[in-house]
């Protein structure tokens, strides 16, 4: 594939991941925390198992601005400073750190254990910036910001690990 054909596709698939990232921000359950349970990371996950690390980054930066801007593609149909440096806005930017460190790693995640693990990491990653930044805002403790923000996301945070991990080899391998 000439370089200008595989740029217009990286192109065209980073536009599709921004609207999956979007779509998947919807499918939300809220708690009482006020940091809903959704599909977000799922779809951040298979962009950056599929696409190049820049892509990747430039995906996720792309779909952070449109919310910042004003579309409304944050969960709950958020959008505006307001959302994205809000108490649940670490969260968000952590989507970005997540991207970045399964990135980094994507060529060498030959098998699902491997992209299991880095995408656990990525997913700690987030979740680390996340809660700090929930904390800062919230003037809450470590205890309780876990129990609001990490602890009932673990048992779906899992089960988006399985499922990117299964398919980002079957969906690469129908692009590539």
């Amino acid at each position: 594939m000439t370089n200008n054909k595989n740029n217009t596709l990286l192109l065209a698939q980073s536009a599709l991941f921004v609207a999956l990232i979007a779509i998947c921000s919807q499918i939300a359950v809220p708690l009482p925390s006020g940091v809903p349970i959704n599909l977000a990371l799922l779809a951040v996950y298979l962009c950056a198992l599929i696409m190049p690390l820049k892509y990747s980054l430039a995906t996720v930066g792309v779909y952070l601005l449109l919310g910042l801007i004003g579309v409304p593609v944050f969960a709950g149909l958020k959008a505006g400073p307001a959302a994205l440096f809000g108490k649940t806005g670490g969260y968000l930017i952590g989507y970005l750190l997540c991207a970045a460190v399964i990135g980094i790693f994507r060529l060498k995640l030959s098998s699902f254990l491997k992209r299991a693990i880095v995408m656990a990491i990525g997913l700690i990653v987030c979740y680390t910036f996340g809660t700090a930044w929930f904390m800062h805002l919230t003037g809450l403790g470590l205890k309780e910001s876990l129990g609001y923000c990490v602890i009932p996301f673990l048992p779906g945070d899992a089960i988006k690990i399985a499922a990117a991990g299964l398919l980002a080899p079957k969906i690469m391998h129908v692009l590539y």
